[in-house]
């Protein structure tokens, strides 16, 4: 069985050996000269080594493009064959040399300590290039919906608990034990419970709800800058808040404030949307037979046709009326009519006191009878 030799590692050239330094010299200036006096042996012996190797391949060539004149002489039985064979003879001669400078090379280096640059060598490498990949399938809305409905309903309890946490290492310890809750849908229900608390006139549950939404939106802003999972960013995100440090712990009470800021806003207009169908209801509620709103028709009437409906006065309604022009009487009447503000018929003693009002209405102008009619 051979035996390996270390006989090669018995000498190993290193510049920042201490062994046999001085107190009274600089150690790190001594290194630095070591390192470059090792640095220009092994560029010397280098460029020695490229300068027999240049030489070789000269030699080489001359040899060749000799022999290939010495065989075109042949062939053509030209009188310098023999002159060419001389010349061969004598380049073939300096190949000893050659051979000579290599072996003394060879032994120069062998008997040059390894060092720091020699001691290894790159035995093999290999580049790899990841394929880049795809872009994850965009989720549409419908799909995006139904996944945050699906997850409210299985973690709601949890999530609301996390939001009612107040110390930093309570939401750390709680996030780390459930780390499902490191997501979107997370955020976004927390987004719709401050909402819900603000519409609800509780604001300091919704300031403390608030606190606890923003801590989620910075872990997934770092998980997205870093490019990882955001569960992974839990700890590093309360390792930095709890540093104190000045810039990131403003950035998070700046937009903590501007969250609470557009939590109020959108509360106020979810509450005028609610006032306005309110409204709306009350509305169509209101609306008569013909679909007009008595409220609108009303404060649309001139003023006497409104001080009339305003004291119920049915004489002076029908005096006020046989004094308007045609035309507009008419639009009024149907107008009252639609909106429920007049019924025609309404009973025997309005019949009555209407019909008295048509004679006389006759009497002073024939072109009203129309009008008239329609009122009652």
């Amino acid at each position: 069985m051979s035996t390996i030799n270390y006989s090669k590692w018995d000498h190993i050239e290193i510049s920042d050996d201490e062994d046999d330094t001085h107190p009274n010299i600089d150690t790190p200036s001594l290194f630095r000269w070591r390192h470059q006096a090792r640095v220009e042996r092994m560029e010397e012996q280098k460029k020695k080594k490229e300068k027999l190797e240049f030489e070789k391949q000269s030699y080489q060539q001359k040899i060749a493009q000799m022999r290939q004149k010495m065989k075109e002489a042949e062939e053509n039985a030209s009188s310098e064959f023999e002159k060419l064979k001389i010349e061969l003879s004598e380049l073939e001669q300096q190949e000893a040399e050659f051979r000579k400078k290599e072996e003394e090379l060879k032994k120069e280096e062998r008997l040059t300590p390894l060092n720091i640059d020699t001691i290894c060598k790159e035995g093999k490498s290999k580049t790899l290039i990841n394929k880049v990949p795809p872009p994850p399938k965009e989720t549409s809305e419908e799909e995006k919906i139904e996944r945050q409905q699906e997850f409210t309903k299985k973690y709601k309890a949890e999530i609301r608990k996390y939001g009612m946490l107040q110390k930093w290492d309570d939401s750390k310890q709680y996030l780390t034990e459930h780390p499902y809750l490191v997501c979107e849908e997370t955020a976004n229900y927390l987004v719709i419970w401050c909402i819900d608390l603000e519409v609800e006139e509780k604001h300091e549950l919704m300031k403390h709800v608030s606190h606890q939404c923003i801590v989620m939106q910075f872990i997934l802003e770092l998980a997205k800058s870093l490019k990882t999972d955001p569960r992974s960013c839990v700890g590093a995100f309360f390792s930095r808040i709890k540093l104190g440090e000045k810039q990131y712990t403003d950035a998070f009470n700046e937009e903590l404030e501007a969250f609470r800021g557009r939590i109020r806003e959108r509360a106020q207009a979810r509450i005028e949307e609610a006032v306005k169908e309110y409204e709306e209801e009350e509305r169509k509620k209101r609306l008569g037979p013909g679909g007009l709103d008595p409220v609108e028709v009303m404060e649309t009437l001139p003023e006497s046709l409104r001080a009339c409906f305003e004291s119920q006065d049915i004489a002076l309604l029908q005096k006020t009326i046989a004094e308007m022009p045609k035309e507009e009487a008419s639009y009024h009447i149907q107008r009252c009519i639609d909106s429920g503000l007049w019924v025609p018929g309404g009973g025997e003693e309005e019949k009555n006191e209407k019909t008295g009002a048509d004679e006389k209405a006759e009497k002073k102008d024939g072109d009203s009878e129309e009008v008239y009619e329609q009122v009652d």
